[in-house]
């Protein structure tokens, strides 16, 4: 039996209201509400914010961008007052970063807007497309809704990459169409390491590849682009599901690639499983970030622990994974080593390559020091 979704109360002049309250971090609705437009100030708006009371916008949409930002800034301006004592451990300053990052989510995410039955936006000078979004995301409303305006934000930003997709050098220059909730290959060295990669020799005998965690379906477009007759891409995330279904229909790639509901492995055995699994051991706080977090790095031990019982004779099993949480002191190459053979599986080669993305270079991000010494690898495994 499905749980009736969690409804927003609150108080206007016109008496008590209700809505349907949509979080996509699954924070539980704001108990204390309170209308407010175009009147407002940021400091108050800040102030309130921080002692946990929500604002339901009620003025012109582009004031309430423009508040959200102001808020914005006084959170960054407290952020930079730097704490007295010794600088922080790598692992510190990225708990320290992470804690930061979820009270900012939780200030700004205090600003509330309304949405209609039909997803709009009942505000002045509200942007068109918005009901597009929100469906893309949601699914048809059937109700009015309220939702934070920095979710909102980002629905809208999901549904522009969506649209305008992301180029992949690895697949010729042709788009990957992320969804939201599905994480983006805007960081293209991983993809470019599984376009490289020597392919096993067992693939001349049986061509069929297994892609785990497949997300956009780009690693399994480019297997089948590479001559893999045979792609079984499995997730279970109905999102990334149906993003993998469409990139894949679109890349002409559909008739190699099966994508199927699957928690890690599909049945039988493959001569290549292909696995690139979230960098780091902590707890995500959206659906996106299970992307990049996972707690105690259950999907990379589990993948290790359940290759060998799906390789093929002469099989390899490709592991891409980051070493940053090593540099942060998150994890160690002892434990990832311990892991790959304690899986009965041994290291037949690696490639490495350098972060391209704009953190690697940013001096002033916190988490600097262990992302410029980051390298992505892939690790070719078989059975010891």
């Amino acid at each position: 039996m499905t749980a009736d979704p969690p409804r927003l109360h609150w108080t206007e002049a016109t008496g008590p209201h209700s809505a349907r309250w949509r979080s996509e971090a699954g924070w539980p609705p704001p108990r204390r509400v309170r209308v407010a437009d175009d009147t407002i100030n940021a400091d108050t708006a800040y102030r309130l914010a921080c002692e946990g009371e929500a604002l339901l916008w009620r003025g012109d949409y582009h004031q309430a961008r423009q508040l959200l930002q102001a808020m914005a800034r006084r959170i960054d301006r407290r952020a930079n007052r730097a704490a007295p004592g010794p600088a922080p451990t790598p692992a510190q300053a990225f708990h320290l970063h992470r804690k930061a990052q979820g009270e900012r989510a939780r200030i700004l995410g205090m600003l509330l807007i309304p949405l209609g039955a039909d997803h709009h936006v009942p505000l002045r000078r509200a942007p068109a497309g918005t009901q597009d979004a929100c469906e893309e995301a949601w699914g048809a409303a059937g109700e009015p809704s309220v939702a934070s305006l920095r979710e909102l934000l980002g629905l809208i930003s999901a549904h522009e990459w969506r649209r305008k997709g992301v180029p992949v050098p690895a697949l010729g220059g042709e788009h990957i169409h992320p969804h939201y909730g599905v994480f983006s290959p805007v960081r293209g060295e991983y993809v470019d390491l599984v376009a490289q990669a020597p392919l096993p020799v067992a693939l001349k005998g049986r061509s069929l590849a297994f892609d785990i965690g497949t997300g956009t379906g780009v690693l399994a477009a480019v297997l089948a682009r590479r001559g893999v007759q045979r792609v079984i891409a499995t997730d279970c995330d109905a999102r990334a599901l149906a993003c993998a279904r469409e990139n894949l229909e679109r890349l002409g790639c559909a008739g190699a690639v099966q994508a199927i509901d699957a928690d890690l492995y599909p049945e039988g055995h493959a001569p290549l499983m292909v696995c690139n699994p979230p960098w780091l051991p902590a707890k995500p706080s959206s659906p996106v970030e299970r992307a990049v977090y996972d707690p105690d790095s259950r999907m990379l031990r589990s993948f290790l622990a359940g290759l060998v019982a799906h390789l093929a004779p002469g099989g390899e099993g490709w592991l891409i994974v980051s070493d940053l949480a090593e540099h942060l002191g998150l994890r160690t190459r002892a434990e990832l080593e311990g892991w790959i053979a304690a899986g009965g599986l041994r290291v037949a080669g690696r490639l490495d390559t350098r972060p391209r993305h704009g953190k690697a270079f940013d001096r002033d991000d916190p988490l600097h020091a262990a992302r410029s010494r980051e390298l992505t690898s892939l690790w070719r495994l078989v059975a010891a």
